[in-house]
């Protein structure tokens, strides 16, 4: 059975802070646009408990934050797709193509806004204790793990807060830090060295976690002595940094070797009517708010396209 052909002036592909930034500046400018997002709205927002950050909130949770984000884009009428899976796209030819489960989508500009997911801890066992001592996502894992010992890898922010996060449920959290400093802001790290359920190992690296069918023990190693030691714990959660969700534009996007899709300033890809947006996108720093500027420069150069394109 042959899918619909839908023609739009922009499709957004990705529906986190970038993405519906973009929906809303899309929106208001009379674009005939579709945003697609083949999980739940909100992106890697939605996995932060609290938020302190964000301009004109004091403090909110990343859930609310997205909903927020999302309800103002569809009230202005922007056009939402959950759960509708890209299966190809093909950016050679005018107009740009999008084929989902559902629908082939040919569109005059697209705004790339995948963002990234969380990079796999490095252990031999990582694919076996996976949802089983094994997790990335603190709000929705960490309470799985009420009164027990919960590890935490990383030396950033997300590791800093969500060890914080996790000590409301933890009898015990472990920070594992293979250096002898941390890269958080510093109110963030005061928090955490401020909290006696909070014990941090610098100079450890995870090795692997060991058990019979769920997470019982990690094993670690001194960076500076090469000893290594088996400690008690009943889970991990890693914050090792992210990846990009590239791989379906890497025939078409000029990608770094990382596989962060490289803009200029104002969002462009090397594929003109094509743009990049939030953590998908190389630059230096990745936070909610600088997610929200790529998105709304995004849309405005989208927008001048789409209009110069419909004078030819």
């Amino acid at each position: 059975m042959s899918k619909e052909v839908r023609n739009k002036d922009l499709v957004i592909i990705g529906g986190g802070p970038a993405g519906l930034t973009a929906a809303i500046y899309a929106t208001r400018a009379k674009l005939d646009m579709i945003l697609l997002e083949d999980q739940i709205v909100g992106g890697q927002v939605r996995n932060s408990y609290t938020i302190e950050n964000y301009p004109g909130f004091k403090e909110v949770s990343g859930s609310e934050l997205a909903d927020k984000m999302q309800e103002q884009a569809e009230a202005l009428g922007a056009e939402i797709d959950e759960f509708d899976m890209i299966e190809k796209v093909d950016f050679s030819v005018d107009p740009k193509i999008i084929e989902t489960t559902n629908y082939i989508y040919k569109t005059k500009a697209v705004i790339i806004a995948t963002g990234a997911t969380p990079r796999k801890l490095p252990i031999p066992n990582e694919e076996r204790f996976s949802g089983k001592g094994v997790h990335y996502c603190a709000v929705c894992d960490g309470a799985m793990y009420e009164n027990k010992i919960i590890g935490v890898v990383g030396g950033g922010n997300s590791a800093l807060e969500e060890a914080l996060f996790l000590s409301k449920f933890a009898s015990k959290v472990v920070m594992i830090r293979r250096y002898d400093y941390f890269r958080g802001e510093k109110s963030t790290l005061d928090e955490v060295m401020k909290n006696p359920k909070i014990e941090i190992l610098f100079n450890e690296d995870l090795v692997d976690v060991r058990g019979e069918n769920f997470v019982e023990k990690a094993l670690i190693r001194n960076v500076k002595n090469n000893t290594e030691k088996e400690i008690p714990m009943d889970a991990v959660f890693g914050y090792i940094g992210t990846e990009p969700k590239t791989v379906q534009f890497k025939d078409y996007i000029n990608l770094t070797p990382n596989g962060y899709i490289i803009t200029d300033e104002l969002m462009n890809t090397n594929i003109k009517g094509v743009y990049a947006a939030g953590d998908v996108r190389e630059k230096q720093h990745r936070q909610i708010t600088t997610a929200v500027a790529d998105g709304t420069i995004a849309a405005l150069e989208a927008e001048k396209y789409i209009v110069e394109s419909k004078r030819k």
